[in-house]
């Protein structure tokens, strides 16, 4: 599973969770939570494993690159040998022993080099998210711990009033300070 679909599933649960009046403090589902975190964990080692795959595959262009830089070395030579036997045409067989040599290191080269280039780039994308996975995921912590939003309605909770059998709003007690309700009670 994408680890970032995994990362929007946490937050909205998140975000469907029940926040506490007169707190900062969020309830979420637990068990949902824990089975996305675990998912989680599920998922990055498929990335980490993906990251494995494409460096095991650099690793065999590498290693085919220098076989086939190997045997274009070895038919360099082995053309150039035949060249010098022939004393008419022993400087063009040096030169084109050497071009068929420059030529082979070349193409290894640039065959590692694109598959260097591929391995960074592929690296560097999950590298980017896993970044963003955390990132997005260390926000929603921060955001709920620091930051949990206030109820959009107060609740019509009653307090006792002075007299029994008698409730008075909250709001009515909202001016009056601690002192004055415990000397009330």
């Amino acid at each position: 599973m994408d680890i970032q679909h995994l990362v929007d599933r946490l937050e909205d649960l998140i975000d469907e969770g029940r926040h506490m009046p007169f707190s900062k403090f969020t309830m979420i589902d637990e068990e949902r939570a824990l089975e996305i975190i675990d998912q989680m964990r599920i998922s990055i080692p498929e990335e980490i494993e993906k990251a494995s795959r494409v460096l095991a595959q650099r690793d065999r262009i590498l290693a085919a690159a220098n076989e086939e830089a190997a045997r274009l070395i070895q038919q360099a030579r082995e053309q150039g040998v035949q060249l010098l036997d022939r004393e008419a045409t022993v400087q063009a067989a040096q030169s084109r022993a050497a071009n068929i040599i420059e030529q082979a290191r070349q193409e290894a080269e640039s065959i590692t080099a694109e598959a260097d280039r591929y391995v960074l780039e592929t690296l560097a994308k999950l590298e980017q998210q896993l970044s963003r996975a955390l990132s997005q995921v260390r926000n929603g912590i921060n955001e709920v711990a620091a930051n949990p939003s206030a109820p959009t309605e107060q609740p019509t909770a009653t307090m006792p009033a002075q007299f029994p059998g008698q409730r008075q709003p909250v709001e009515a007690f909202a001016g009056r300070s601690a002192d004055s309700r415990n000397d009330n009670a």
